[in-house]
C-alpha cells in the first residue's frame, strides 16, 4: 500500500497538518521537527498526490500538447520547442497524438481538461474541432501549431506556406525542369493546400502551362505513402513522366527515394527531388534531400510561450506569428538539366 499523508504524521509523532507545512511551507516547522517528519517520508517511500494537489488548486504545473502524428519527426522537434519553454517556468508537457483523427483529438482535449491543464498547443486535424472553442470558453486557453487562426481572438503560430511551395517549385523550375510532380495532393490539411497552391503558381508562371504539373495524392504522408506515389509516377509512360517531384514533406519524399533507387532510376539525373520540413533525416538520407527548412523547435517553443502568457491573464494580448521557411539545396536536386533546343 502507498503510504498517505496521514502514515507519515503517525510514524514521525506529529499532526497532518505538520506533515502538510513541511511539504509546502517547510520554513514554518522548526528544523528538528522538519527533519522528523523528512526522515519518516523517507522511511515509508511516501509520495505526494500531486494531482490531489493541483485539483484544490483548480489547475495543474502541466500543458497539453495534442500534435497529428507523433512518428513524424517535425514533432518531434516542434515538442522539444514546447518542452523549453515549458521547463523554464518549472511546468511539464503532456504529449498527445491524434493520429490525423478527429475523434482521437476530441478525446485527448476531453482528458487534458480534466487534467486541469494551464492551457493546450494543438496541431489540428483539418478541420477545426467545436471542442476548441469550448476549452477557451472553460478558461483553457488553446494556441494553434503549424495552422494560421480562423479569427483575431486567438494565438497561432504558422508558417508561409505558400512560399515555401513557391520555393520549392521555382527551384526546380531554375534548374530546367518543365515537368513537375507534387505529391501530397490538393486537399487535406490547410497547410499542405497552401504548399500546392505555392507549386501550382510557380509551375503556370514557369511554364506558362497548366499540364506541366501532375498531381499524386497517396493515402497517406509517410514513407509508405511515399513509395505509393513514386509506382504511380513509374507507371506513367516515359514522355509523361515528370522529370522532378515537390513532396509535401519528407517522409514523401524519403518514400519517393526509396523506390526510386529500388527501381534504379537515378536521383537527380532522372528525377530530382524535394522535400519539405527538413527534418534530421533528409540530409541523412541516401542521397541527401533538398528540402524547404521550416524552424521546427522554434515554432513550438514560440506557441508554448503565447500559451503561458494567455494564461497568465495578465494584459495578455493575441499574437499570430507567421514565419518564413527557407529552402535547403542537397544532392537531390543539384543536377541541371539541358532545356531542349528547337531543330534549325
Amino acid at each position: 500500500m502507498t503510504a498517505s499523508i496521514r502514515d507519515v504524521a503517525v510514524h514521525a509523532g506529529v499532526s497532518v497538518g505538520t506533515v502538510s507545512n513541511v511539504l509546502n511551507r517547510p520554513d514554518s516547522v522548526s528544523p528538528a521537527t522538519r527533519e522528523r517528519v523528512l526522515s519518516a517520508i523517507t522511511a515509508l517511500g511516501f509520495v505526494r498526490n500531486e494531482s490531489a494537489r493541483h485539483l484544490r488548486a483548480g489547475r495543474s504545473r502541466t500543458i497539453g500538447l495534442v500534435v497529428l502524428d507523433i512518428a513524424n519527426p517535425f514533432f518531434t522537434d516542434v515538442a522539444r520547442g514546447v518542452e523549453e519553454a515549458a521547463n523554464a517556468q518549472g511546468l511539464s508537457v503532456v504529449l498527445c497524438n491524434s493520429d490525423g483523427q478527429p475523434a482521437r483529438e476530441a478525446a485527448h482535449l476531453e482528458v487534458l481538461t480534466e487534467q486541469r491543464v494551464r492551457g493546450v498547443v494543438l496541431a489540428p486535424t483539418a478541420e477545426l474541432s467545436p471542442q476548441i472553442e469550448t476549452l477557451r470558453q472553460r478558461g483553457v486557453p488553446v494556441v494553434l501549431l503549424d495552422r494560421r487562426a480562423p479569427g483575431p481572438d486567438q494565438c497561432a503560430v504558422a508558417v508561409d506556406d505558400v512560399l515555401g511551395g513557391r520555393l520549392a517549385a521555382d527551384h526546380l523550375l531554375e534548374r530546367g525542369h518543365r515537368r513537375i510532380a507534387f505529391i501530397g495532393g490538393p486537399g487535406g490539411l490547410p497547410q499542405l493546400q497552401e504548399r500546392y497552391r505555392g507549386v501550382v503558381a510557380a509551375v503556370r508562371e514557369g511554364t506558362g502551362s497548366d499540364d506541366a504539373l501532375t498531381v499524386v495524392t497517396p493515402e497517406t504522408l509517410t514513407v509508405a505513402g511515399g513509395r505509393e506515389a513514386a509506382a504511380r509516377l513509374l507507371g506513367l509512360p516515359a514522355g509523361l513522366r515528370p522529370t522532378a517531384a515537390v513532396c509535401a514533406n519528407d517522409l514523401l519524399a524519403m518514400g519517393v527515394l526509396q523506390e526510386m533507387v529500388r527501381h534504379r532510376v537515378r536521383v537527380p539525373d532522372d528525377l530530382a527531388i524535394v522535400g519539405y520540413d527538413d527534418i534530421d533525416y533528409a540530409a541523412a538520407a541516401a542521397v541527401p534531400l533538398t528540402s524547404v527548412r521550416k524552424p521546427r523547435q522554434e515554432l513550438g517553443r514560440r506557441a508554448a510561450e503565447l500559451l503561458l502568457d494567455e494564461a497568465a491573464a495578465e494584459g495578455h494580448q493575441h499574437d499570430q506569428p507567421v514565419f518564413e521557411p527557407t529552402l535547403v539545396v542537397r544532392e537531390s536536386s543539384m543536377v541541371r538539366r539541358l532545356r531542349p533546343t528547337v531543330a534549325s
